[in-house]
């Protein structure tokens, strides 16, 4: 949507009100464009290596997510990418 505005020539009145989007969510969505990704490294330890079952992630954000669900590592990554959004 950020690329369609920008080669819609409209101002972000004209666009906003054609989508029924509000402008500070337009505006929002085009600060967050603007941030370099944070990175961070993951280390995933080897299942015989984890005490119990499940994990424990502590996020940039000092949110803690924990659980007893076994994830498999694509799962875990995009748990992780809702999270830290």
């Amino acid at each position: 949507m950020l690329q369609e505005f920008e080669t819609s020539g409209m101002t972000r009145r004209e666009f906003c009100e054609q989508r029924s989007l509000s402008i500070t969510t337009l505006d929002a969505w085009r600060r967050r464009q603007k941030r370099p990704p944070r990175l961070v490294e993951v280390a995933i330890e080897p299942e015989a290596e984890q005490s119990g079952s499940g994990f424990v992630v502590v996020l940039a954000n000092g949110r803690r997510v924990e659980s007893s669900w076994k994830f498999v590592e694509s799962e875990l990554l995009r748990l992780i990418r809702v999270a830290e959004a």
